[in-house]
């Protein structure tokens, strides 16, 4: 049933600014998550959310991650915090202590959303578990990003990036298909599990629009990292077959005599890599292997295969040396290619290749700067025109992106701001500061 209370309380929040980064105009996050987890926060804020880090007097444990602004080890200078912490202000406050739980609930009070990533039953142990909250605040939402969940054999696991990425299936699915697994090098774990629970929680919040009734939202990253997996599941449901890593290519699996078929598809150029293949049967298929192959003629390689007929041929029953060496003539070409040219190549004659674009070709791809994904803050507090440039929120509104408007907190930023909204006084605040409150 609609809640037309609720509904016209959410219009009113949203309509009161017609900028795409105001969509959460008006709600207020408390977000207690470390990591990659601060990705769930981070959506909010970039949403238009008033959202709060609560840290531990100390600091939140995100700000002793390398790497370091100019490798200087500081609470204030990791980029992994810089980044996490974008849109967000910040207070610190210690949930140890009993009045700083107070202060916590009376935060609460004031609060639409509540995001933590403590082991499970740590908030509870604390008097903050979810139906503690919600009798504070009904219909306040609570998410819970853990590494397996709240329930199960699993749940009061510790994990690691590498630990997690390796217990969810992503890491068998990479590296060569006769070699031992590998780990992407950029973590992928909490991040993954933080992008999914942003997803959940604002599913959560639709909901209660709807009905006034808050939610618990359960955040497993092993969940999260299976769902961005694709076929793999299914293949194994379907299949019974695992599938693994095929390095710098693709196998065709094949019965006897001819056996499994390695299609490469990763080749080097002159300033990298790019990824293209010589293949046949279909018209697609062969229009943009003779495409490339006319390529190479024209400049004097692959002569030998000026005149092969790719409607002929077949994976089915293709040996493997032929591939290898055909493989062989196109990297003895490619080599004298550089991205950009095999690039303009492609679209030019529909050839099915694409520059395997590194993180500098990124950061200064036209498409990027035409769109504004990357965006320079200032950054007065690591010095005298400092800026940093940081990706920012990948989609677009009306033709509008939401701008990145806030740097990350320093340690206790906004202690005076926020919890002067409570009434606590500066002198107050001296006095929870001197005895570890805040």
């Amino acid at each position: 049933m609609l809640c037309r209370q609720s509904f016209h309380h959410w219009l009113r929040k949203t309509m009161d600014s017609d900028k795409p980064e105001s969509i959460l105009r008006g709600y207020r996050v408390l977000d207690m998550a470390e990591g990659g987890c601060m990705m769930c926060g981070k959506t909010l804020g970039n949403l238009g959310a008033d959202v709060i880090m609560v840290e531990p007097p100390c600091g939140s444990p995100t700000r002793s991650n390398e790497p370091f602004y100019h490798d200087t080890p500081d609470p204030e200078k990791s980029l992994n915090w810089l980044f996490f912490g974008l849109n967000r202000r910040g207070i610190t406050l210690n949930l140890n202590s009993e009045e700083g739980r107070d202060i916590f609930r009376r935060l609460v009070r004031t609060a639409d959303f509540v995001i933590e990533s403590f082991e499970p039953g740590y908030m509870a142990r604390l008097g903050l578990g979810y139906s503690h909250l919600n009798e504070i605040k009904p219909g306040i939402i609570m998410t819970s990003i853990t590494p397996f969940g709240q329930s199960g054999p699993y749940s009061h696991y510790k994990a690691t990036d590498i630990v997690g990425v390796a217990l969810s299936g992503m890491m068998s699915i990479y590296g060569e298909a006769d070699r031992a697994p590998l780990r992407i090098s950029a973590p992928q774990f909490y991040m993954q599990g933080g992008l999914q629970a942003a997803v959940g929680t604002m599913v959560a919040h639709y909901y209660r629009e709807l009905t006034g009734e808050g939610q618990l939202v359960d955040q497993s990253c092993q969940q999260a990292i299976i769902l961005t997996l694709m076929n793999v599941a299914e293949t194994w449901d379907l299949n019974r077959t695992n599938i693994r890593g095929h390095g710098p290519g693709m196998i065709t699996p094949r019965p006897k005599p001819h056996g499994p078929l390695f299609t490469r598809s990763i080749f080097p150029c002159k300033d990298g890599y790019v990824l293209t293949r010589i293949t046949g049967s279909t018209a697609g298929n062969v229009a943009s292997t003779k495409a490339l192959v006319d390529w190479a003629n024209q400049n004097g390689y692959m002569t030998e295969l000026k005149d092969f007929d790719w409607s002929a041929l077949d994976a089915h029953t293709l040996h493997q040396e032929d591939s290898d060496h055909m493989a062989s003539l196109l990297e003895e070409f490619l080599k004298t290619r550089t991205k950009a040219e095999c690039l303009e190549r492609a679209v030019k004659h529909s050839i099915m290749m694409v520059p395997v674009n590194d993180t500098r070709d990124v950061l200064e791809c036209p498409q990027m700067a035409y769109r504004g994904l990357f965006q320079r803050l200032d950054h007065p507090e690591l010095g005298q025109g400092e800026s940093l440039p940081y990706p920012g929120f990948p989609v677009m509104m009306n033709g509008n992106r939401p701008k990145i408007c806030r740097r990350a907190p320093g340690i206790g930023e906004h202690n005076e701001a926020i919890l002067g909204e409570l009434g606590i006084t500066s002198k107050h605040m001296f006095l929870l500061k001197a005895r570890g409150i805040i």
